[in-house]
């Protein structure tokens, strides 16, 4: 059964942030991948519907938001997130997000506690002080002559830059990642250097409520994990065998069991 979804746009201290919902029930507040937006979680938003209000935005300069201009926080995400709540009349909610977004959804439950319930962080990465990992993946995101986004080829994809890919990734998929990048345009860099400034270990440490950390098999940060748990000791975490990178897209039905099973 497909269930409709829904969009709008919610007026917000960062301009209008556009969202997409499916479903009814307890509400799951879904935040996306540097880069993306929330086309990238209409299959999520399909899987969590028969039980869960799934919504999911997108960021300040991405997908169909207004532009946000000079550089924004993960906290500005996350208070974007809670304005789209009181737009759509939602109290209290779930936070799930996957990379950035599983930043955004730590931030949320440390700073809103009263508005979030539980947090599911999928494939949080972790950037080492004075690291190259910000400039690696500036390497493998190629411009035209301009420095506007260039599009990327799967091929290109697999042998330039596998870690952020899917395990199978499809051409449905990377024409999605190519639409993004240009709906991002030169803001592009936005959300990961938000997420290279954020305060990853203090906002964990600050969580109260119920965590779950997921991590595919071979999500390439997925190394640091037990370390990043031991700052949030209280947190359960899962690995989905033979995940990667976008797990919210590849493994969605995992995905989404996963998080039935700790809601529910």
């Amino acid at each position: 059964m497909a269930y409709p979804v829904e969009r709008g746009l919610a007026k917000t201290f960062a301009g209008h942030i556009h969202w997409r919902a499916a479903g009814k029930g307890p509400a799951v507040m879904i935040t996306h991948i540097n880069q993306q937006s929330s086309a990238m979680m209409l299959e999520l938003l399909q899987a969590l519907a028969p039980d869960f209000r799934a919504v999911a935005i997108d960021y300040p300069s991405h997908g169909h938001s207004d532009p946000f201009d000079g550089q924004p926080t993960i906290e500005d995400y996350a208070r974007c997130v809670i304005e789209v709540m009181d737009a759509l009349g939602i109290e209290r909610a779930c936070a799930m997000g996957e990379a950035v977004g599983a930043g955004v959804s730590y931030a949320l439950g440390a700073n809103w506690p009263k508005r979030i319930d539980r947090v599911i962080a999928v494939n949080t990465p972790y950037f080492e002080k004075g690291g190259n990992d910000v400039a690696d993946i500036v390497k493998v995101r190629p411009t035209d002559a301009s420095g506007f986004p260039a599009p990327r080829s799967l091929e290109f994809m697999l042998a330039n830059d596998p870690e952020h890919a899917p395990v199978k990734p499809t051409q449905s998929w990377m024409d999605r990642i190519n639409t993004a990048q240009f709906e991002i345009g030169r803001n592009r860099w936005q959300a990961v250097q938000a997420y290279e400034l954020f305060d990853l270990f203090g906002t964990m440490q600050r969580l109260t409520c119920p965590v779950l950390m997921l991590y595919g098999e071979t999500f390439v940060y997925g190394r640091h994990r037990h370390m990043l748990r031991a700052k949030c000791p209280h947190a359960r975490m899962e690995i989905v065998p033979g995940g990667n990178f976008c797990m919210t897209w590849e493994r969605t039905a995992d995905i989404a069991a996963h998080a039935r099973a700790f809601l529910l």
